[in-house]
């Protein structure tokens, strides 16, 4: 056993003697832990014990062993990193800029169970035989995934995607090259117009970060309703409520899906609503609210903004056996403005690929759409299509003409 193990050990005797709570006694604990230190570098003067290399090394490590999570701490400290996931005690591995990497650091397989029990402690959910997978938040924000065997092979599988604030605006997409300023300027006009967006990607494209920014060209009078799985969401109004799903009980029952969220969301007077993420049959719960006439954004994992517009097509059959295609694809293409695609390239870069709008047609079982920014060569430029409901953008003072030639704002 190292000297910071040694004193790791000592101070959480010392916490459970004196009853201090870690995650509230900040101040008290680091006092703690320094004295401790200081006690041990003296004691291993005149006694075989393992000699401290640096103190102030030894006190950060020893309050990420009993307040933080341990090895990983230095991970979620650093902003350089996006994701952390353990595949099995021995493979922790991390991405940077969108490109994943191995580590040095090793586990045993309590340790990995210890750790998840840390990490779950605050948000008052459980990982267990009768639910073997979870998703929480933790304190800093970060979104914890874990899945247990038997569903897993051997080992815990651990995902924290860290809540990274590289831009809550669409000009902070600009200036890191997701976007053009063009492609910016429509985007905030349509927000502001109150227009139905959709982002569309695929896993750690980036669509919560795009969902975000766009959030942030929210009109500030406006009431926001956000409904999520995992509060991710971050919207900078004064008026507020976000919601967040809870796991049944150990009985079984108190589960609210994200059906139920958007129903009562209804409910709260929204002047927007927005659901973090499309995956099932809430869906239809969705395209019912925005087909209303109450302004609304989303996202969904797809490849295209096409494919994500025939998903949106299929998710509400899953609703029950009375919801047929008839009744959802023209409701989608009445509900659905527009549809941003946004893509991780090779080169670890997240980018706008196409932003499509959906006219409101049908022909033939297919929603219209119409391209109005494209992929063309190596970039993406302005193509040949409008966006729907020219008269909102009018209501709201903006010049459509002049917008989509870059020069509104």
């Amino acid at each position: 056993m190292d000297a910071v193990a040694i004193v790791s050990d000592e101070v959480r005797d010392l916490i459970r003697r004196e009853g201090i709570d870690p995650g509230r006694d900040a101040g008290q604990l680091r006092r703690l832990v320094e004295a401790a230190v200081a006690d041990y570098d003296e004691r291993s003067l005149t006694r075989a014990l393992p000699p401290l290399a640096d103190h102030a090394v030894a006190v950060k490590r020893v309050l990420d062993d009993v307040a933080g999570f341990g090895s990983l701490q230095p991970f979620l400290d650093d902003p350089g990193i996006e994701e952390i996931w353990i595949n099995e005690p021995g493979k922790v591995f991390i991405a940077r800029s969108g490109l994943s990497e191995l580590t040095t650091v090793i586990f045993t397989a309590q340790e990995v169970r210890d750790l998840v029990e840390r990490m779950l402690k605050s948000s008052g959910r459980r990982v267990d035989l009768s639910s073997p997978f979870v998703d929480a938040m933790l304190p800093d924000g970060s979104r914890l995934h874990v899945v247990i065997p038997d569903i897993t092979r051997a080992d815990w599988a651990v995902n924290i995607r860290k809540f990274v604030v590289r831009a809550t605006t669409l000009d902070d997409l600009v200036t890191l090259g997701t976007l053009s300023p063009q492609m910016a300027e429509f985007l905030v006009a349509s927000v502001v117009a109150g227009l139905n967006i959709l982002v569309s990607g695929g896993t750690q494209a980036g669509k919560t970060t795009m969902l975000n920014c766009l959030l942030g060209a929210v009109p500030a009078r406006e009431r926001v309703i956000t409904c999520e799985e995992v509060f991710e969401l971050r919207v900078p109004v004064r008026d507020w409520v976000g919601m967040q799903c809870r796991q049944p009980s150990l009985e079984g029952t108190g589960e609210v899906p994200l059906r139920r969220l958007i129903k009562e969301a209804l409910r709260m007077r929204p002047d927007r609503l927005i659901v973090g993420e499309v995956r099932q049959a809430e869906s239809l719960d969705l395209l019912l609210a925005l087909n209303s006439g109450l302004p609304g954004m989303g996202t969904i994992h797809a490849n295209s903004g096409r494919a994500a517009i025939v998903k949106m097509c299929t998710l509400p059959l899953l609703a029950g056996e009375n919801v047929s295609a008839r009744f959802v694809v023209p409701t989608v293409a009445s509900s659905l403005d527009l549809v941003v695609q946004i893509e991780l390239d090779a080169d670890g870069r997240r980018r706008i690929h196409e932003i499509i709008a959906v006219p409101g047609r049908v022909e033939g079982d297919v929603v219209e759409t119409a391209e109005i920014f494209a992929w063309r060569g190596d970039r993406v430029a302005r193509a040949e299509g409008y966006p729907p409901h020219p008269e909102r953008y009018q209501r709201a003072g903006i010049d459509l003409t002049s917008l989509l030639q870059g020069g509104w704002r």
